[in-house]
């Protein structure tokens, strides 16, 4: 049991790192394996793509496209989006479905290979997070904890809460970078985008957030910027695929840090569609509090 539920926290709480941090920004990945830039997949550039000083899209200013997605995503109440790629070293791949209004909630599944991997299930809503797999989950209800055990748990929930991955918020920090440009137009799975890139620092990034808009964009982007610098990530880049309503329909990230490399690529299937989330069902469910509090009164009466 106790092996059970480190590989699923393991894989569960891999993934809250990439919702949570690593989708922010990457270095510029110009070092790839075998000393190639490595590519996102699926897509194709399209003939636009070269086309420089000649008309469409290749020629728009990057910060349009950047602006406009920043704008559609202000208005976004749901996303789909999947997940996968490296973080800390450890390949982690997942499939999220979020919910932003009226209330905030997240449903993930995810698997992370290595030692402490496994393939584990979160789900938060109501103020409580959910971990678990195989129809066993374990409950940490936030107003149940003490201050000290609610702030370890604090990031997860931030993910839920205000730390999904919102395009709005990659779009503005992109907006900063100083090497902006528009790569041209790019298909992603069959539909029509502008490729636009640039890289930023976490410093650049650390002074930005006092122009941040709004307390949540802002705390989105502090939890995000926090999770970079703790492992130990500075140089970063973007890449971000606009199609043309301003929807972003993939974003990938690099970067060498600390604890290993960054690589990711966050691909979002659809927008604004109904997204039902659900506790699991009772009997599935282990109430950590309530197991911590049974363990206290079993020791005192001992």
């Amino acid at each position: 049991m106790l092996t059970y539920r480190k590989k699923t926290a393991g894989a569960a709480l891999a993934a809250v790192l990439l919702v949570g941090g690593a989708t922010t920004a990457c270095e510029d990945g110009k070092k790839a394996e075998g000393g190639k830039a490595a590519s996102a997949p699926s897509v194709q550039a399209s003939p636009s793509a070269s086309r420089a000083g000649k008309g469409g899209a290749a020629d728009a200013a990057p910060a349009a496209f950047l602006q406009k997605t920043k704008k559609t995503s202000e208005e976004i109440t749901s996303a789909r989006y999947t997940i996968s790629g490296t973080t800390g070293g450890q390949k982690v791949s997942a499939e999220v479905s979020m919910r932003f209004k009226p209330t905030p909630a997240m449903s993930m599944k995810a698997t992370a290979q290595g030692p402490e991997g496994g393939t584990g299930e979160i789900r938060m809503l109501d103020g409580a997070v959910y971990m678990g797999s195989e129809g066993k989950f374990l409950k940490f209800d936030m107003k149940a904890l003490d201050e000290a055990k609610a702030k370890k748990l604090e990031s997860a929930q931030g993910a839920a809460n205000t730390s999904g991955e919102n395009p709005g918020d990659r779009a503005e920090q992109l907006m900063g970078a100083k090497d902006l440009k528009n790569l041209g137009e790019e298909s992603v799975d069959g539909v029509k985008t502008t490729h636009v890139s640039g890289s930023v620092t976490t410093e650049q990034m650390r002074a930005d957030l006092a122009t941040t808009a709004g307390p949540e964009a802002k705390q989105r982007r502090e939890k995000s910027l926090k999770q970079l610098e703790d492992e130990g990530i500075k140089t970063l880049n973007v890449d971000m695929w606009i199609d043309e309503s301003g929807h972003t329909k993939q974003v990938r990230t690099r970067g060498e840090g600390t604890k290993g490399p960054l690589d990711t690529t966050i691909k979002f299937l659809d927008f604004n569609k109904p997204v039902e989330i659900v506790a699991p069902p009772a009997d599935q469910v282990v109430d950590l509090a309530e197991m911590m509090k049974g363990s206290g009164a079993g020791s005192q009466q001992g």
